[in-house]
């Protein structure tokens, strides 16, 4: 029993704490502690009741809720990148027809993650499809087509009451919180084998100066093809290409010229492709009427109206992942004159590349969405492989003016690019028809080009780098080798290190 503890009262005598006043306070504190523990139980035993966790009749009734059979007729539309409605919750179990209205630019699918079945609906059209439902259960659907899901088109389908599917009301109706934004160092992923045998990409085509005084119509055809091939030592990934290299096939005309493009896309790519000549003018580029199906091909023409050296890619959505998988390349538009005459001239780009394993991890590499948006790529390249301008691919002589017309894929990191040991004699920046003169490093944005010209005096190896260094850990480096006689009034070791 509670003691309260106070002074007698005025008129009475004995003990403190002995009087009836505090007998009577002492009873009150004790009913009223028990008052607050009856009504706690209560409440318990309510909630318990109401949430099915008390196996009373409240429970009962929740679990006696009976599902629905099929089958269930729904409307999806499909875009890019995202499904409406985003949830679907059906009453039960059985036949889910699902019909797909695609109102995007490209083919989307969709398909219920555990289930058998899909839908393809090519862009434009509407398709419908059957998905037989066994369980009750949450699902998701998405689009498969590589990138899409990752993009966000994926939704959520509940199959009965949260009661039956065994999931509390707010996770039935949104789904799981969402995850943290993983950190940038990530451990290492399981990857399939590398492909065995797997040979680089082959070096790009570049077409030799024009040579013409007169305006002509130019045919240039070029197909796109999936290709899986060695990225790095013991690495392999599937590229994404025009023409089979990274970049594709060099585009060369004379300003003035008509361009009749064909684009194919090969019937063994899995997605639609396209192409975006920065060169042209007109409603992307070409993008818009050469958004291309597997096994389907695609003609426009367009005049080449300004000189200059120009970008061209793949513009179908996610046009970043596309491009991240090398679908870039040149255009070269020469003035009506041509470029000055050089020795020889060389076509590199650079481009970063998002693999979903860790960079040197041996094994095949998917690609990483999550990569590309937070613009962390694993490697960066010249040339789409480590090593692409090494061992003899890039050779001239002593003497001589080389060109290198150079330019950035992306899709999201820009180049400094520098040639160490050598100074730009002329720097056409971005293209543009006018050169500058002494340029040690020209800045390159992502979707733009420049054109280098310099003489080589001295013989040696000059590495080509973007002057962002660290990105030489990611494989960012080429090798110009200049083969001829010494130099010593220009360039003459006095006092060199013994070789080790």
């Amino acid at each position: 029993m509670a003691t309260v503890t106070r002074p007698p009262e005025i008129g009475q005598g004995g003990a403190p704490g002995s009087g009836p006043n505090v007998r009577v306070g002492a009873m009150f504190t004790f009913v009223g502690i028990i008052a607050i523990i009856l009504m706690a139980v209560m409440v318990v035993t309510n909630y318990a009741l109401a949430s099915g966790r008390g196996g009373g009749a409240a429970a009962e009734k929740v679990a006696a809720a009976p599902l629905a059979t099929g089958p269930f007729n729904l409307d999806v539309t499909a875009t890019e990148f995202k499904f409406a409605p985003p949830e679907i919750t059906i009453g039960g179990t059985g036949d889910l027809n699902i019909t797909l209205i695609n109102k995007g630019a490209i083919e989307h699918d969709f398909i219920v993650e555990g289930i058998d079945g899909k839908i393809l609906a090519p862009a434009g059209q509407t398709v419908k499809g059957t998905f037989k439902l066994a369980k009750a259960g949450i699902y998701t659907y998405v689009c498969s087509i590589p990138g899409h899901k990752e993009a966000g088109m994926k939704g959520q389908l509940v199959a009965g009451s949260p009661a039956t599917t065994g999931t509390k009301p707010d996770v039935a109706a949104y789904g799981p919180a969402p995850k943290e934004q993983p950190s940038v160092v990530e451990p290492a992923i399981s990857l399939k084998p590398a492909v065995a045998d797997a040979k680089p990409l082959p070096p790009p085509k570049i077409e030799p100066p024009v040579n013409r005084s007169t305006a002509a119509t130019v045919k240039v055809t070029l197909e796109t093809q999936e290709v899986t091939a060695k990225l790095a030592d013991g690495v392999t990934y599937t590229f994404w290409t025009f023409g089979g290299s990274v970049p594709g096939p060099m585009v060369r005309v004379r300003q003035g010229d008509t361009v009749e493009m064909t684009l194919k896309n090969n019937a063994s790519s899995k997605v639609t492709h396209s192409i975006d000549f920065h060169s042209a003018t007109g409603p992307g580029g070409g993008a818009r009427v050469t958004q291309v199906p597997p096994g389907q091909e695609a003609v426009f023409n367009f005049k080449a109206l300004n000189p200059g050296v120009y970008v061209y890619h793949c513009a179908t959505p996610m046009v970043a992942h596309h491009i991240s998988n090398g679908m870039y390349g040149l255009m070269v538009v020469e003035p009506p004159g041509g470029y000055p005459k050089v020795d020889r001239e060389f076509y590199v780009m650079q481009g970063d590349f998002y693999l979903a394993g860790k960079r040197g991890q041996e094994g095949h590499h998917e690609f990483s969405m999550e990569k590309m948006l937070m613009e962390h790529p694993e490697y960066m390249l010249f040339n789409g492989s480590v090593g692409a301008l090494s061992n003899g691919a890039m050779k001239a002589k002593v003497g001589e003016t080389v060109r290198i017309f150079f330019g950035v894929g992306g899709p999201n990191i820009t180049s400094s690019f520098h040639v160490i040991g050598e100074i730009f004699d002329k720097v056409y920046p971005e293209g543009a028809t006018e050169p500058v003169s002494n340029v040690q490093t020209t800045l390159v944005p992502t979707g733009g080009a420049t054109i280098v010209d310099f003489k080589l005096e001295v013989p040696g190896n000059y590495i080509l780098v973007d002057h962002s260094l660290g990105r030489l850990e990611k494989g960012l480096a080429g090798i110009l080798e200049v083969e001829g006689p010494a130099n010593p009034e220009i360039f003459n070791p006095v006092k060199p290190l013994p070789k080790p």
